[in-house]
């Protein structure tokens, strides 16, 4: 497989690492498990940390799966059931003797910016050849929410026979966190035949903040923010976020919010997707009513099964 690759002019390291893991007959987690049995968990050493949200979680080690919303604040409908069972997914993947996490920035690229040692990307398998998916989960630029809207979202692409990959990027920054993404689109682009995927219509799928990055880079593109000069991707999903901009060049985007958002400005959004459709681009707008913010897959509200909605607006793109 051969990827034409032109580098920006900001990016001087064409070769990226990945870090591989072990493998072993590893037992599943419960929702009565606490959180340091994920961290410590023998299937996730040397990663299992940046699988929870927040860059310091010991203060929540003790405290119970069942109670795994407490690491989520800006996040609402959090399922422990879900949580759990997106963990003995991946749990199964390595299981199998497969390689979850994967590191994008060089050991070069981590000591002289540190920051970037708390960065990686969790790969989700579909069928070999089959297009990618990048899933930026929220958090205020805070937390990496993945546990609720990353990990769960992925076994559903996944599941489809899609190749998904979910993003733990730097928190505190914006712009930091979308020169994440740009790297990791660039990582797997220079990777796919590692992967064994297609780099043609790719999708972009954020919630929130993720959803910033993901706007950021259907605007600008990659190589504004670090990465190589890539092609833009093929969709966008964006799930409840305010951010306003846009451009005829604007990727086709399926959007979708709750009026009882109570972070997102509803009418924003409404007033986003119509501009979109005045300069002639294609959005499916799907608006619940009390699934409120942060919904992840929505699971008890009547957001649930929006995800399918989505996988579906990408289909009918592929087959354009």
């Amino acid at each position: 497989m051969e990827t034409n690759i032109a580098m920006s002019a900001g990016n001087t390291d064409a070769i990226l690492s990945e870090e591989g893991n072990g493998t072993g007959s590893y037992s599943h987690i419960t929702t009565s498990d606490l959180v340091h049995d994920i961290v410590n968990h023998p299937a996730f050493k040397s990663f299992g940390q940046y699988i929870l949200p927040w860059g310091n979680n010991t203060s929540y080690y003790d405290m119970s799966l069942k109670n795994v919303h407490s690491l989520l604040p800006y996040h609402n409908h959090v399922d422990p059931g879900v949580v759990v069972d997106a963990i003995n997914h991946m749990i199964d993947e390595i299981n199998d003797g497969k390689t979850l996490f994967y590191d994008f920035y060089t050991e070069k690229q981590k000591q002289e910016v540190r920051a970037k040692k708390s960065t990686g990307l969790f790969f989700f398998r579909g069928k070999p050849e089959a297009p990618f998916a990048i899933v930026c989960p929220g958090g205020g630029f805070a937390y990496v929410g993945s546990l609720h809207e990353g990990f769960p979202h992925a076994v559903e692409l996944s599941k489809k026979g899609y190749n998904a990959f979910v993003l733990k990027y730097r928190v505190g920054s914006e712009f930091q966190a979308t020169e994440d993404l740009a790297a990791a689109i660039s990582y797997i682009f220079k990777k796919a035949e590692m992967f064994q995927i297609s780099v043609k219509n790719y999708s972009l799928w954020g919630s929130s903040a993720g959803a910033r990055m993901v706007g950021n880079i259907a605007l600008n593109g990659t190589a504004r923010f670090g990465g190589y000069d890539l092609p833009k991707p093929r969709i966008v999903v964006i799930a409840y976020t305010g951010h306003t901009s846009f451009s005829e060049n604007y990727p086709p985007a399926f959007i979708t919010v709750s009026e009882d958002d109570g972070i997102v400005n509803v009418s924003v959004v409404d007033r986003r997707v119509q501009s979109l459709r005045n300069i002639g681009i294609e959005v499916e707008y799907r608006k619940y009513k009390n699934a409120g913010h942060g919904f992840g897959l929505g699971v008890g509200t009547d957001a649930e099964g929006w995800i399918e909605h989505g996988i579906q607006f990408w289909e009918n793109h592929l087959s354009k």
